[in-house]
Order: C-alpha cells, then sequence, then structure tokens
C-alpha cells in the first residue's frame, strides 16, 4: 500500500500543475437594428475576401496592452481562423441587413458586385475599448466605392467573452456601412 502513495502524489500534483485551459472563440452573428428592403437591391453580392494583417492571422486574440504594444493570446483563441470567421459574418449580417439581396462568399455568376474588405485592427485595447478599423472596397457596374472605417466601442465587462462580444458589433457597424453605401449607391 505505501508503494502507490508517491505515485497517486505525483498524479495528484501533476493534475494541478496542468496550466489554463485553452478557451475558443466564435464571432457571434449581431441582429442588425432594422433590415432594408428595396426592389432597387436586386443584384447578387460577392464577398470576396476579408484580409487580416500578419499579426492577427494567427489563432490568438489580440490585445493592444499600450500605445506601441500587443499581446496574441496564447489561452484564448480564435476556433477557427479569423478573416474565415470575418467574412462568414459579413455574409451573414449583410443577409439579414439586406434580406431580398443575395450575398454569397463564392462568386455568383456573371453578373454581381463585389466586396473586399482589409482589415487592420480588430483587437482589445488597454483604455477598455475594442477597436475595429480598415477599409472596404465595394465595386458596383465598373464603379469603385472606397470608405475607411475606425471603431472603437467600449466594453461592457471585463474578459475575453465580453471583448470577443464587442468586436463582434463593431463588425456589425461596418455591415450597416456597406449596406447604407449599397443602398445610396443605387446598388
Amino acid at each position: 500500500m505505501m508503494k502507490w502513495i508517491p505515485v497517486a502524489l505525483a498524479l495528484t500534483l501533476s493534475a494541478c500543475g496542468s496550466g489554463p485551459k485553452t478557451a475558443y472563440y466564435q464571432l457571434p452573428t449581431v441582429t442588425p437594428s432594422t433590415a432594408v428592403s428595396s426592389s432597387t437591391l436586386a443584384r447578387p453580392l460577392w464577398v470576396e475576401r476579408v484580409t487580416v494583417p500578419d499579426y492577427l492571422a494567427g489563432s490568438g486574440v489580440v490585445y493592444q496592452s499600450n500605445d506601441v504594444q500587443y499581446v496574441i493570446a496564447t489561452n484564448n483563441q480564435w476556433a477557427s481562423p479569423l478573416d474565415q470567421q470575418l467574412q462568414q459574418t459579413l455574409v451573414s449580417n449583410l443577409s439579414a441587413t439586406l434580406p431580398q439581396v443575395l450575398i454569397s462568399s463564392t462568386p455568383l455568376g456573371q453578373q454581381h458586385d463585389t466586396l473586399k474588405v482589409d482589415v487592420s485592427g480588430f483587437h482589445g485595447r488597454y483604455d477598455g475599448h475594442a477597436v475595429v478599423s480598415g477599409e472596404w472596397v465595394l465595386e458596383h457596374n465598373g464603379e469603385l466605392f472606397k470608405q475607411p472605417f475606425v471603431i472603437a466601442l467600449p466594453q461592457k465587462d471585463d474578459g475575453y467573452d465580453a471583448l470577443v462580444r464587442t468586436l463582434a458589433a463593431g463588425w456589425q457597424q461596418v455591415a450597416d456601412q456597406v449596406a447604407n453605401a449599397m443602398i445610396a449607391n443605387g446598388k
């Protein structure tokens, strides 16, 4: 019986010594404030790509700890690549806002508009804000419409859960900007 005490003690200590568990995050789809309906918005939209810089392309959620330093979390990670999540969520958010428009992440035949989004910031910040920044380009009937965006929303709570929810709300604002531009330009 005494032979097993060291083994049991070693197993107990190794179980206690394991590091923090890794949490995985998926962007939620935020319900738009209003859906827009218009018979003039019938042309399909291809969300061609959403690009992110290298520091956001990894699996860790990013937090800016001061004016020059960024920390990439090791235990708080994206469940799937961030660029894919951003594209899928953008398609979903735009589809909810513009229900009469066919919006897809794949090409839709010969006649479609194209949206490209370059994200430069998608992270938490030391002052308690979530930052969503970059620019989007909408191609409609051979014309290009380009719009930068910089959104800094205050987090309501502390922690990564609240950060991801706030980032999703900022991403919904980008979808709203795109939808409004499509309507204004007579998509």
